[in-house]
């Protein structure tokens, strides 16, 4: 009974001092605004609209009777203020955002960025710390210029080394005072299941995907570098797309079914944490026939540019098992994985699994021995707005309710170095794998449909008053 008694107030404690809590979106999914102040068009800018089970469109280019929903998407380019103010309503520590690059470069080749581009940035910022809170910055989230893509075959070109790095220097230079914390590339292990997501490539081959992957393993590693020789005070880390795995069952032939998903996942911030290609990675090119074509210096800008932390996201867990039969393709997802019997789902197909959320950061920092962020973390529903304006979505709380307690449980019984937690998202915003807005996440509901007719109007739903609470007491009351 005592020992239960411990592990009962364990989880009521507050989270330690200096905790970041926040939310997160990306510019792609929320600002709009997408021809505006000399902002170019981005890969995310030709995605039509999709659903459940079907997925998005990317045309070869914008076509007049075609609706693209990152356009407009939620229109914080113009209401900003307004989405800040509502954030530090709520207590936010901290804002995991993103830099659209074409609002700085519009096809990236440029000598001179874009200073309407770099003001909006400035203003973003300096309404942030006018309420405190600590801005996250991803340099690269899910879009690059579209010029890019169809002059250069996105990352599969090593000529976009040296352009990111042009673009990483001018934000940091720009922004060093502002934003300690940056992330060089959103999910960047995502690579190996949407080239065109990650890479902005529409078709890759293993080959292409893994030499476009290295050229962003090196562009991050001198965006690391740049800052540590620059800028002390500015932290630079990588962000994993989380999954991770369970043996389907105890048959050992799941088991290393298991380990072999996770190396082929782990293996980008293995990269990007250690420096250098460990012997999983090596044999990995030989046994799949892939050939990573280096220049001499590569090895030393990789281990020059190792990054200061890992974030990563965290929505489900999948199970590997050795056994075709067993395979199922998630829905709304391009993982394979087989069924687990003991999770439930949300509406989208993915497992629900708090647990999961302990074991991952126990994972990361065994590994790794860096500390953590988990900058990710919600749940994609259909909520419902009632007469009197009103949101009732008890089963967001409930979900995020028990991913915090496993996340408290990682801090304060298994030691793990955790720097914030930030939910997805703040606001409701253009989902990036449909570009559906029935499929929301955020704390404030946004009047937009699926069409894109609405007022764009923000109200709060009951977990952004929930959330409110948690924030006030450090974690420390999450009814």
């Amino acid at each position: 009974m005592n020992n239960l008694i411990r592990k009962v107030r364990l989880i009521d404690l507050k989270m330690p001092k200096g905790f970041l809590w926040g939310g997160a979106t990306a510019a792609n999914q929320c600002e709009g605004g997408w021809n505006e102040d000399g902002k170019g068009p981005s890969t995310a800018d030709i995605a039509t609209v999709g659903s459940i089970d079907k997925a998005r469109v990317y045309t070869s280019k914008i076509e007049d009777d075609l609706y693209y929903p990152n356009h407009e998407a939620v229109d914080f380019f113009h209401r900003y203020k307004e989405d800040i103010a509502l954030m530090a309503e709520m207590g936010y520590k901290c804002y995991r955002m993103s830099i659209a690059w074409t609002r700085i470069f519009p096809t990236g080749l440029e000598e001179s960025p874009n200073e309407a581009g770099l003001q909006f940035y400035d203003n973003v910022f300096d309404e942030l710390i006018k309420y405190g809170i600590e801005p996250i910055v991803t340099m690269c989230h899910y879009e690059m210029p579209l010029y890019l893509m169809d002059n250069y075959n996105g990352w599969k070109s090593r000529k976009l080394v040296n352009l990111f790095e042009k673009y990483a220097k001018t934000i940091l230079d720009r922004y060093n005072s502002k934003v300690k914390y940056w992330l060089t590339f959103n999910e960047i292990n995502s690579a190996i299941l949407s080239s065109i997501f990650s890479l902005g490539i529409r078709e890759a081959s293993m080959q292409e995907t893994y030499q476009a992957s290295h050229h962003q393993f090196l562009a991050s590693a001198k965006a690391v570098k740049y800052a540590h020789d620059n800028y002390p005070r500015v932290k630079v880390g990588m962000m994993y797309g989380g999954i991770f795995s369970y043996p389907h069952t105890c048959n050992p032939e799941d088991v290393m079914a298991c380990e072999k998903d996770m190396d082929r996942y782990l293996y980008f911030p293995n990269t990007m944490c250690r420096g250098y290609y460990d012997r999983k990675a090596k044999s990995f090119w030989k046994n799949n026939g892939i050939k990573i074509d280096m220049n001499e210096e590569d090895e030393q800008i990789l281990l020059d540019g190792k990054v200061d932390f890992i974030a990563f996201s965290y929505y489900m867990t999948m199970c590997s098992s050795a056994s075709i039969e067993v395979k199922m393709n998630l829905v709304g997802s391009s993982i394979d994985g087989a069924e687990n019997p003991y999770l439930s789902k949300t509406d989208w197909d993915l497992s629900i699994d708090p647990l999961g959320l302990r074991y991952a950061l126990n994972i990361l920092y065994d590994r790794y021995q860096l500390p953590l962020m988990i900058v990710e973390n919600g749940l994609g529903a259909i909520d419902e707005i009632d007469n009197n304006m009103e949101i009732h979505d008890l089963y967001r709380i409930d979900y995020l309710k028990k991913h915090i307690i496993e996340m408290k449980k990682a801090v304060l019984q298994d030691g793990i170095p955790l720097l914030a937690y930030t939910t997805w998202g703040t606001t409701d915003i253009i989902a990036a794998g449909t570009g559906e807005m029935k499929k929301r996440y955020g704390q404030i509901y946004v009047d937009r449909d699926d069409e894109g007719n609405g007022t764009l109007n923000r109200y709060k739903k009951d977990s952004f008053y929930w959330y409110k609470r948690v924030i006030e007491s450090n974690g420390e009351f999450l009814e």
